[in-house]
């Protein structure tokens, strides 16, 4: 079985550096400030031919902007991650010292029947036994070890120590084939780490009446109907013109960077703003990027008869650009509607699993001809010959002919929107792909007499 180990400390000491760096990965987000992680962020490393999995913790001590429930919150994340793991990675800050958190925190970890794995960061400018120094004051554990996270230094015999108090050799677990990945996005406080709580039935993420709770893109795994899943929450996606904070920059980053590594998105608006222009925004980027999408209207419980037909008519006028969106209207909070989003997943997963010949899509393509055939250019008709797969992530469908360039945008989607249909295809976008048949005369080099210039010229 694979050891876990949890990284805890207070604020600041680079508990989210020394993960990056052992995982070597930029899974957590890192500031020099306090208080940016809140979640907890799993992680494998590799060390020494030894696979571990770690967990990221917020810090255990309140910062002085942060709200008691919140902090109170942060605190339970990091009590759970303790109580999952197998050993503590204890990290205080070399160049403050110990200070009164990190007094408290040893009288935390003298009570822990596991082992603790004390490290003093950020020796980079002051030296090993220097940094360390202040710290062998505090009894009860065996000397600190001395690294810096952010530099690499005193990183080996930190790996030495862990290796040595796990001797199971074990390689990192593979990522199984047909794995569904789903990112929820959304604008900040419209339920989406309530929706992900209601998923996974745990309290995996914090929740508050606070916008912007979430900083960090946490993936989950999940398993349902023998189906496996990893669902990515994400922090809260504003107008750009209201991103001011670097940290918020870089969550919205990672944000935007988890829809083009996900297959499908799950975009959470409020039912009472239901379709902002901030949401009409991340619409165009999920249908740019090509992923299906799913649209969960939260918060849909309290409302009356008549604010949901409103609801309805808006989200038909306002959605026209994507009609191939799935549309659910769920309460996170209570878990109405939350299954049915699962059979939508489902549904647009089968999707992408049919196969289609190049006959099959040629069948489709003069199907799509006959019922409306593509206007002229210059007195022409354009000509479309067949079709086949292009690629199934996004779907593509390429299509062979004459005069294709000239093809006009509406027909263009008037064939995906029929390519879609007849595929049977839900919550998927479909890219079409025309491709120019070029003449093959055209470099022959035949050129006209004088003669028949004229007669050409007379004709």
């Amino acid at each position: 079985m694979t050891p876990v180990i949890a990284i805890v400390g207070c604020p600041n000491v680079g508990k989210s550096t020394l993960f990056n760096r052992l995982t070597r990965s930029r899974s957590a987000l890192v500031a020099d400030e306090p208080g940016v992680t809140r979640d907890r962020q799993y992680g494998y490393a590799d060390l020494h031919d030894t696979a571990i999995l770690l967990i990221d913790t917020g810090g255990i001590a309140g910062s002085p902007d942060d709200s008691g429930q919140l902090y109170a919150s942060v605190s339970g994340q990091t009590i759970q991650a303790i109580d999952e793991a197998d050993a503590i990675l204890w990290l205080t800050d070399g160049r403050s010292g110990p200070t009164a958190g990190d007094l408290e925190l040893a009288e935390t970890m003298r009570t822990l029947a596991k082992p603790v794995f004390f490290v003093v960061n950020k020796i980079d400018g002051i030296g090993p036994e220097t940094a360390a120094a202040e710290f062998h004051s505090i009894g009860g554990f065996s000397p600190p070890v001395p690294v810096s996270a952010k530099t690499g230094d005193g990183i080996d015999r930190l790996l030495d120590a862990i290796s040595d108090s796990f001797p199971q050799k074990g390689a990192l677990p593979e990522e199984k084939p047909g794995i569904v990945k789903v990112s929820i996005i959304g604008r900040p406080n419209v339920g989406k780490s309530t929706l992900l709580n209601r998923i996974t039935g745990e309290e995996r993420m914090l929740t508050s009446a606070l916008p912007g709770t979430t900083r960090d893109s946490i993936t989950v795994p999940h398993q349902r109907r023998q189906i496996d899943y990893l669902i990515t929450d994400t922090a809260g996606i504003r107008r750009r013109s209201k991103v001011t904070d670097k940290i918020e920059k870089f969550s919205v980053i990672k944000s935007l960077k988890a829809i083009e590594t996900c297959r499908i998105v799950i975009l959470v608006t409020d039912a009472r703003d239901v379709i902002s222009d901030q949401d009409q925004t991340l619409l165009g980027l999920i249908n740019q990027a090509g992923k299906a999408l799913i649209i969960a209207v939260n918060k849909w419980d309290g409302l009356s008869q008549q604010q949901k037909s409103t609801i309805r008519r808006q989200l038909d006028r306002k959605t026209g650009f994507i009609d191939y969106a799935c549309i659910h209207h769920i309460s996170a909070l209570h878990g109405t509607g939350v299954g049915k989003l699962f059979d939508s997943i489902d549904r647009i997963t089968r999707s992408w699993r049919r196969d289609f010949n190049a006959s099959t899509m040629t069948a489709f393509l003069n199907e799509a001809l006959t019922a409306n055939p593509p206007p002229m250019v210059r007195g022409r008709r354009i000509k479309l010959k067949y079709a086949h797969l292009g690629g199934n992530d996004p779907i593509r469908i390429i299509i062979h002919g004459n005069q294709t360039r000239d093809t006009p945008a509406h027909y263009r989607r008037y064939l995906a929107n029929f390519f879609r249909r007849r595929m049977n295809l839900t919550g998927t976008p479909v890219f079409i792909e025309f491709k120019h048949g070029d003449n093959p005369y055209k470099a022959s080099g035949n050129t006209f007499t004088r003669r028949q210039f004229r007669r050409r010229r007379r004709y």
